[in-house]
């Protein structure tokens, strides 16, 4: 099974003005130092809320990722 690990630790995006309108903290309300882990299947459906404007896009960026 394939996974998305979001954890703010690992983001270049920490403790910056993206962070307010993250999906992560609209969708599960958590603290910034859970990480999150969401299968393929959760991932399309995060893509697809976001293109329909239910949700921010997802803006993790882990940290060291080839650009």
């Amino acid at each position: 099974m394939t996974t998305l690990t979001i954890d703010c630790d690992d983001c270049v995006m920490q403790r910056t003005a993206a962070c307010d309108d993250c999906v992560v903290t609209a969708i599960c309300g958590r603290q910034a130092s859970d990480a999150v882990v969401i299968d393929a299947a959760e991932a399309r459906a995060v893509r697809l809320l976001s293109r329909g404007g239910l949700v921010p896009r997802l803006r993790h960026q882990a940290r060291g990722a080839c650009a």
